[in-house]
């Protein structure tokens, strides 16, 4: 009963039926502002909903008394079912050999967040969750910035070499020129996987000279909390807490101050613009006219920037590209560079992640009007 009232609640803001998805219900998001969630939330929030289920269930839990979804926010049965998550107990499929079977860190954050998301739909608005706190992960280390130009250098060699091949992996013409292109974009401009993934042919200028992204900003940029902070006169601590969704950890008093701080300055602007240096433009018209042969025989996927480049579940090659295909792709090509390069004097084995390449750059976006926008 508690667990099918909970999902009713989901159900609402995240609907299993694709027909009315875009008529589901809006969550509270960043700094109480109301937004709809993505589909990716939404699956992560229809795993919780399982492990409640499968909590429910557990001997630790099946003899109490929990009459309402409300109640499985209570302190002493939050605090079971964060045991048996953490212990990896509500797994709805057994690890693989030689994994460990409690939850990852990354993994426990994503359930905290969705228990945040799930007591705010069933929880009256003034009844206080206490959610479970999850340790901070270290940033894995990022490429040192002396080395950034070697791995310029390096992949342009690696576009032009002759087809890769070794331990089973496998690098195309086509696979290379679209691994130079992305590797050039992200040097100058920085984005996210996401921001990457989501590019399309009209975010590039004339002459690709420029890019424009649209950056994820509910969690707003570190400077962005550090003004809202001044202009408050309160620690940028509890501007990210009331930016990040975490209201209840400031006073009523201090989140006005930081609201009305925050209403005052000049809104972000919806796509940041950055310029493209030669090497990049060279890289990415070579890249367009490998794309536009792969678009040309089918009628989707045509806006994209990145394409597939072999046929995929998601159709023949030529469909946009997802962040997951981006982002194998460009472990693929760092794990082709480390062999090309190994023992080159000077040469550090690059990072299979491109979260651990973007975090070493710093770029400052130009004015619109720069580039013509």
């Amino acid at each position: 009963m508690p667990v099918r009232q909970l999902a009713d609640a989901v159900e609402r803001v995240a609907p299993r039926d694709r027909r009315v998805w875009e008529g589901r219900l809006p969550v509270a998001g960043a700094g109480g502002i109301a937004v709809k969630v993505s589909p990716v939330r939404a699956r992560q929030l229809w795993m919780v909903v399982g492990m409640w289920d499968r909590a429910v269930r557990s001997e630790r839990l099946r003899g109490r008394r929990i009459r309402s979804a409300a109640a499985l926010f209570g302190r002493s049965v939050l605090e079971v079912f964060w045991d048996l998550a953490q212990a990896g107990e509500l797994r709805a499929l057994e690890p693989g050999p030689g994994r460990e079977r409690a939850l990852p860190t990354a993994t426990l954050r994503i359930v905290r967040d969705c228990l945040g998301i799930m007591a705010g739909l069933v929880k009256p608005a003034d009844g206080a969750v206490r959610l479970p706190s999850v340790e901070q992960p270290e940033p894995k280390a990022t490429v040192r910035a002396e080395v950034l130009g070697e791995v310029y250098r390096g992949l342009v060699d690696l576009a032009g070499a002759g087809p890769l091949e070794r331990d089973g992996t496998a690098l195309s013409y086509e696979d290379r020129t679209r691994l130079l292109a992305m590797v050039c974009v992200v040097l100058d401009a920085a984005p996210r996987s996401g921001e990457l993934a989501a590019l399309r042919l009209g975010d590039l200028t004339a002459g690709e000279r420029a890019v424009g992204l649209r950056r994820r900003q509910q969690k707003a940029p570190p400077n962005r909390a550090e003004e809202i902070a001044a202009l408050a006169e309160v620690r940028p601590s509890s501007v990210r807490a009331v930016l990040w969704g975490r209201r209840h950890q400031v006073s009523e008093a201090v989140y006005q101050r930081i609201a009305a701080a925050r209403a005052e300055l000049e809104p972000l602007p919806e796509v940041e613009w950055y310029a493209l240096r030669p090497g990049t433009q060279v890289a990415l018209r070579r890249w367009l006219a490998v794309r536009e042969r792969l678009v040309e025989p089918i009628q989707g996927g045509r806006s994209a920037l990145w394409v597939t480049l072999v046929p995929t579940k998601a159709g023949p090659p030529g469909v946009t590209l997802r962040p997951q295909g981006l982002t194998q792709a460009f472990a693929r090509g760092m794990t082709a560079l480390n062999w090309v390069m190994a023992g080159q004097y000077g040469w550090e084995p690059m990072p299979t992640r491109m979260e651990q390449l973007r975090r070493a750059i710093t770029v400052s976006p130009v004015p619109a009007e720069v580039v013509g926008k």
